[in-house]
């Protein structure tokens, strides 16, 4: 049983869950729309998508961010070993940064492609980089390399919140699980 003083604000838990929905639909999208053989409309569907989902996760990192250096987290439970906690400090480091990276490497690898970003059109938002393959080469690099270290790191953070849960209950879990 956790203390209230030890759990995370319902602000803190609505974002990361409402994220975490959102990137566990992004990362198969993501990998299922650039293979080869599906059907165009399906495939446009798939990048229309991830984009525009892409636009409302970098607006909820931002919002993320600023919410964690105002409210901080609650400490970390002192029955955890030195090097859980450190462990855990760097997951969240490397989750925050690849989740502000993602987006930022994708609207660029889109829009210096010179592709559209239909959300972000209809708003009538100027597009912030100019039409470079270069600059979409490298874009699509960044994006892809992360997809596959937030793919890895995801699937860590799962499993440690899982043996935290179901094999440990420790109580660790239900800092974030929803009320």
């Amino acid at each position: 049983m956790t203390i209230p003083s030890q759990t995370y604000k319902p602000l803190a838990r609505w974002l990361h869950w409402s994220m975490a929905l959102l990137v566990l639909a992004m990362i198969p999208v993501g990998f299922l729309m650039v293979r080869e053989g599906l059907p165009r409309g399906l495939q446009n569907n798939l990048f229309i998508s991830h984009k525009n989902l892409g636009v409302l996760l970098l607006v909820m990192i931002v919002i993320r961010i600023i919410y964690r250096l105002r409210t901080p987290p609650p400490p970390k439970p002192a029955h955890l070993p030195a090097w859980q906690r450190q462990v855990a400090t760097l997951t969240h480091v490397l989750l925050y940064a690849l989740l502000f990276v993602m987006p930022v490497a994708g609207y660029v690898r889109v829009r210096a492609g010179g592709f559209p970003i239909e959300a972000l059109d209809a708003i009538g938002l100027p597009t912030l980089v100019p039409k470079s393959d270069v600059l979409a080469g490298i874009a699509k690099s960044v994006h892809f390399y992360g997809a596959w270290a937030i793919a890895i790191i995801v699937a860590l953070h799962i499993a440690a919140a899982v043996q935290h849960a179901v094999i440990k209950r420790d109580g660790v879990m239900s800092r974030m699980w929803p009320r």
